[in-house]
């Protein structure tokens, strides 16, 4: 595919009016939407923002490229925006932008437009392009800088592929060894549309001018190229990993490695080349006990760590919470209607229940994966299933370990297996094969069976059973004040670690009660719902607080708050973070303290409104619900200042 059937004339704005980073979004993906390139304005402005929120795509020297690939998207499309006075948009260099190139890539995007849309983004490293661009006044203006600038690319690449054999058939002949410096590199980014591309042509034209030969691995969108062999690895200097996501990590064992983030490949391409040519990296151990991130000097902290292996484990734990969630809610519907000896009843409460009884250990397999990679997994998952059974502890508790002994036992199993790693690196290389068949599977699973049955399941089951005892003794006033406390963290970051906490304890007491307790259950939901109910009830009764955009956004938001999908309000809280999760927080809290005061219970972890069927409480549901969200909403509605449209 020629970029220029990305490039449209008619999705170009020659003059962009906005002046904020989320007015220039809005205005971008106005365009979008009124040329049919999209389908749901929202949900593509959301996956924009969020991918704004793991880091700018304002990447210095002018330009912008904020991108996303979902469902929403008709057709691999690039929109072209220049804007004369510059936006603030947080670009890396602190300067203003002046050129964006909003990516819209389709869901199930082939492999021609993710080439096309690579090449375009690795065009850009071409100061002389960017400079002609700004100067650029008419649409054709760009096509034809655009193709002009491709065409001479791709006769680039055709001598340099050449080059690139040559040197290789030069690299393997004897006599011409050493004679240039040679290093490798990968470059990947989440969403491995730009930024992939882009280090990729930075890293290769910067190793030209120093006379340093090359070979980078993209691990983008549509797939592994130019993958790195042994020979490259054992033959390079050096390593330079520029990535912003996971990539195959345990071949550079042995190997100098520069772990960085993929936009320091694009900014910082000459340094990463000099300290790769130089051997000047940490040595990288494939059997270390730290992970790969901290092999150079950009170490996360210790919460970081922990929140991403508890967020693994969670991520991987969702799909069985929500499947088995909704048809165990099913089955209580079937037992209403058709009886308890019913066939779909005990069909569909079956087969939720085979769900759930996955829960804890899954939970546990994948923190266990995040921390000491595959060889911790299955002790992970027989660990996670020892904290769901009462007997398998010294003590024969009648209260198994349940959620909370699984928590533990993930983060014990991983750091268990990364111990083991750093007591058998010594072993010969030519055993690797038998660290990860016998060594890690038999000593790690008899290892973590003594501790989870002499140590995690007596002291959890201890400590799950009183906790069980407490929520169940606890007055109405301490319910008040607990309901009120989760439902206030649903709100706080709307998905983020508060979010995520609160939910993950009213899944645990649900499922140590048997799923039966949905008491918490019914906190956390009704206090998820609130957020893009408020916007969207804000956007309603008070319109001139809101931008034209804003309010067609805040309809969608009616179905995502009845249906429990916190995250509709997170684009507006990302661009007025004080008024949006302010009033959220207020309307939650009173909400979650109105569950508890009238005994609300929602026995299923998911389907928001869906759940009303599902409790004999269906008024106070209904009250809980009404009344967070009208406070939240006019408190938005109140606080916000008038919109300016742009």
């Amino acid at each position: 595919m020629d970029i220029k059937d990305l490039l449209l004339k008619n999705v170009m704005i020659m003059d962009l009016k906005a002046t904020t980073k989320a007015a220039a979004i809005d205005e971008m993906v106005a365009k979008y939407a009124a040329e049919g390139i999209i389908t749901d304005a929202d949900l593509y402005r959301s996956d924009i923002v969020k991918r704004e929120a793991e880091s700018t795509t304002g990447i210095g020297e002018g330009i912008a490229m904020p991108h996303a690939k979902d469902k929403a998207v008709t057709r691999a499309t690039v929109l072209f925006a220049k804007s004369e006075a510059g936006v603030d948009f947080a670009s890396l260099d602190g300067q203003p932008v002046h050129l964006f190139f909003m990516i819209a890539a389709p869901e199930g995007a082939n492999n021609t437009h993710l080439a096309a849309l690579a090449a375009l983004s690795s065009l850009l490293i071409d100061p002389k392009l960017v400079t002609a661009l700004k100067r650029a006044t008419t649409p054709d203006d760009v096509l034809q800088l655009f193709g002009d600038a491709q065409a001479a690319k791709e006769a680039k690449d055709k001598a340099d592929e050449a080059a690139q054999a040559a040197k290789e058939a030069d690299r393997n002949a004897a006599a011409a060894q050493a004679t240039r410096p040679f290093v490798v590199a990968v470059t990947a980014c989440p969403t491995g549309i730009a930024h992939t591309y882009m280090a990729e042509a930075a890293l290769k034209e910067q190793a030209e001018k120093m006379g340093v030969d090359i070979k980078v691995e993209t691990n983008g969108s549509e797939g592994v190229k130019h993958k790195l062999t042994a020979q490259d690895i054992a033959q390079a200097s050096g390593v330079i990993i520029a990535a912003d996501k996971k990539v195959d990590m345990p071949r550079f064992d042995g190997k100098p490695l520069l772990n960085r983030p993929v936009i320091d490949g694009i900014k910082k391409p000459e340094e990463l080349i000099q300290k790769a040519v130089a051997a000047d990296a940490p040595i990288y151990h494939a059997t270390a006990s730290v992970a790969p991130e901290a092999a150079d000097e950009d170490q996360k902290s210790l919460w970081s760590r922990i929140y991403q292996d508890l967020m693994n484990g969670v991520s991987n734990m969702l799909p069985f919470v929500v499947g088995g969630g909704i048809i165990m809610a099913l089955s209580f519907i079937f037992e209403n209607v058709f009886g308890a000896k019913s066939m779909a009843f005990t069909f569909t409460n079956n087969l939720g229940n085979y769900a759930f009884s996955f829960l804890v250990p899954v939970l546990a397999a994948y923190i266990a994966v995040s921390i000491g990679d595959r060889p911790a997994l299955m002790p992970g998952f027989v660990a996670g299933y020892m904290a769901t059974i009462a007997s398998a502890s010294v003590v024969h508790a009648q209260n198994p370990a349940g959620f909370i002994g699984g928590l533990a036992a993930g983060f014990i199993a991983g750091w268990l297996i990364v111990g083991l790693k750093r007591l058998f690196a010594g072993m010969p290389h030519s055993l690797d094969g038998l660290k990860t068949i016998l060594v890690y599977p038999v000593i790690g699973l008899a290892l973590m069976g003594l501790i989870m049955f002499f140590i995690v399941n007596p002291i959890f089951a201890a400590i799950n059973g009183a906790l069980i005892s407490f929520l169940e003794n606890m007055g109405t006033g301490n319910a008040v004040l607990v309901g009120v406390i989760l439902a206030a963290m649903m709100s706080i970051d709307m998905g983020g670690p508060f979010n995520k906490a609160a939910y993950t304890f009213a899944i645990g007491i649900y499922q140590a009660s048997n799923f039966t307790d949905g008491r918490w259950m019914a906190a956390v939901m009704i206090g998820g719902m609130i957020p893009p109910l408020a916007i969207a009830l804000a956007s309603t009764f008070f319109p001139q607080k809101f931008t034209k955009t804003e309010r067609n956004s805040g309809l969608s938001n009616y179905v995502l708050g009845l249906t429990f999908i916190t995250e509709g309000a997170i684009p507006f809280a990302a661009t007025d973070p004080l008024h949006v999760i302010g009033s959220s927080v207020i309307g939650s809290a009173i909400a979650g303290g109105l569950t508890q005061l009238f005994k609300v219970n929602v026995p299923a972890p998911h389907g928001g409104i869906v759940a009303l069927a599902l409790t004999d409480q269906k008024l106070g549901f209904i009250i809980s619900l009404v009344v967070g969200a009208v406070i939240a909403g006019v408190i938005l509605g109140l606080w916000r200042p008038v919109a300016k449209e742009d």
